[in-house]
């Protein structure tokens, strides 16, 4: 699994290690991003910081989870854009949908812990 969790109180932390990030990936990726939410995650990181690489497909899937968790009163954030990925964000305008930080303890303590 290219997927690490890992947890820090109330806040999880899931470290997405994948150079691409396309299509193959999207569907499981959300399929278990949805799993975690519906176990009663409701503060989620996802440290993209090794992905050189997101295609429409993967950015799809981190917008659907967001309305998933943001539905039942939970955020959200990102973590380690890489110059490519910082583009793809800006370029769809993502970068305002989704609140992103430069580490993973600054996105920890944006939730308030």
């Amino acid at each position: 699994m290219y997927i690490e969790k890992k947890n820090i109180g109330d806040v999880l932390i899931e470290t997405i290690n994948l150079h691409r990030a396309t299509l193959r990936e999207a569907e499981e990726f959300k399929q278990q991003l949805t799993e975690d939410i519906e176990l009663g995650n409701r503060k989620i990181i996802l440290d993209l910081s090794a992905c050189e690489f997101i295609d429409s497909t993967f950015l799809g899937a981190l917008v659907v989870s967001l309305k998933k968790v943001t539905n039942l009163g939970g955020d959200l954030r990102l973590v380690g854009f890489q110059p490519a990925v910082k583009s793809m964000f800006e370029l769809t305008r993502m970068h305002r949908v989704f609140e992103n930080f430069g580490s993973v303890e600054e996105a920890v303590n944006s939730f308030g812990n």
